[in-house]
Order: C-alpha cells, then structure tokens, then sequence
C-alpha cells in the first residue's frame, strides 16, 4: 500500500509539471532593480515575437533611451548598444512589424508592457521597441476632459476608470498601442529609472542598459500559483 501511495505522488508531480504553464513570464534587469513581466496570451504575436527576441539575446545590452516620469520608459531600440553620449536614440528597427493586436480588455494601467511604434495608419508595431507605463492617477473631471479631447469622444469604461483613479496609468494610448503585457514584480525599478536625470531628447545622462532572460518553464508555472491564481469555485 505504502509503495502504491508513493508511486501516486510521483504520477502526479509528473504529470503537474508536464503540464505547460498558464502564462509566459519574462524578467528584465538593470542597475536599477529587476521587474517581472507577464505575457499575456491575448496577444499572441507580441507576446511571441518577444520571446523570440529575447530567447536570442536581442535585447541585452540595449538601453532604456527615453524616459518620462509619471508616463512611460521605453526600451528595445538596437542602435542603443554601445550608443555614444548624447546620440538620439528611437530609430533602430529589426525590419518588420507587428500588426496590431488591441483588445477592450488591455488598457495602459500603471505597469503595462506596451509595443512601440511610428505614424503607419495601420498602428502596427515596431518589431523590437516597446514601453513599460509609469503613468499617473486621474481624478474623474480630467478623464471626462480627456475623453472629449485626445480620445475625441470615446468612453473610457467604467471599470478601466477605477484603475486610472486608484492605480493611475496613460489612458491617452489605449486603442493607439498594442498592450502585450504587465510588470507583476519589481514595479519600483520603472519608477527609479523614470526619475533619472536625462537630456532634452528624453535620454538618460547615464546609460540604464538592460537583459532580458525568458523564464523556464518551472518559473512560469510558481508565478503563475503567485500571481494568476486560479478562479475560485462558484459559490465561494
């Protein structure tokens, strides 16, 4: 019986960790701290495209070349490698986009890992560049503001609302940029780097270069007991 019992532990822990995790996490580093980013599964292509990336190491070295506080930092530009002082950065590409790939329920909250891009009608994204939300809280009269200005008209959700006002975040961008992503630890070190002192191109003075390392597979699947927990039964 006892045998019988212990070979039925080991089944099961076999077959839990057979089973692939719910979500991709990935962890950028800096001199600045480290964040962990969930990728979401609603944007396959960004989410896959990212991975793709950085599983070739595409993005060590690159830096954080603009950056906004209580808006955004952005990242993933090619050309910053080995940048000299004070060159302006943001053109670099790795010769193909993304197509967009908006959904009503990703929006620019506090934290969000969002796809860069230029003037194409398309708002297709540029293939590497991408932007983690510092961003800010809004009271409901700059939101209404906000919605017949820069938004010409469109309503913000009631319940995206909630988040802009407790959380804060970049309401401006949604439906512009494709969010494929969120920082699920480590949101202090996009703070930090916000802060940072930099030239009137938005570059830090000090370079803030990153990695970025795709989590293993037994990574994934503890995150995700940490940070995705499953639904509780109905009824509870």
């Amino acid at each position: 019986m006892k045998k019988i019992f212990t070979l039925t532990l080991l089944l099961l822990s076999i077959t839990t960790f057979a089973r692939p995790p719910k979500n991709q996490y990935v962890r950028i580093r800096t001199t600045y701290g480290d964040c962990i980013i969930r990728l979401y599964n609603e944007t396959p292509l960004h989410r896959d495209n990212f991975i793709k990336l950085a599983k070739k190491g595409f993005y060590n070295g690159t830096l954080f070349h603009r950056v906004i506080q209580n808006f955004m930092i952005q990242g993933g530009d090619p050309d910053s490698k080995n940048a000299i002082p004070e060159l302006q950065l943001g053109d670099g590409d790795v010769g193909y986009t993304v197509p967009a790939e908006f959904r009503d329920s990703l929006f620019h909250k506090r934290g969000v890992l969002a796809a860069a891009r230029d003037d194409n009608p398309k708002k297709a994204s540029s293939g590497c560049q991408f932007y983690i939300t510092e961003g800010k809280r809004f009271t409901d009269g700059k939101l209404d503001t906000l919605e017949n200005t820069r938004l010409k008209g469109r309503k913000i959700p009631a319940w995206q609302r909630d988040w802009y006002k407790s959380v804060g975040g970049v309401p401006h961008l949604d439906q512009n940029y494709t969010v494929y992503g969120e920082v699920v630890s480590g949101i202090d070190m996009v703070d930090r780097i916000a802060a940072v002192k930099k030239d009137e191109c938005d570059r830090p003075l000090a370079d803030v270069a990153m990695t970025v390392e795709v989590l293993s597979k037994k990574e994934c699947q503890q995150l995700d007991k940490i940070f995705n927990p499953p639904a509780p039964p109905k009824g509870e």
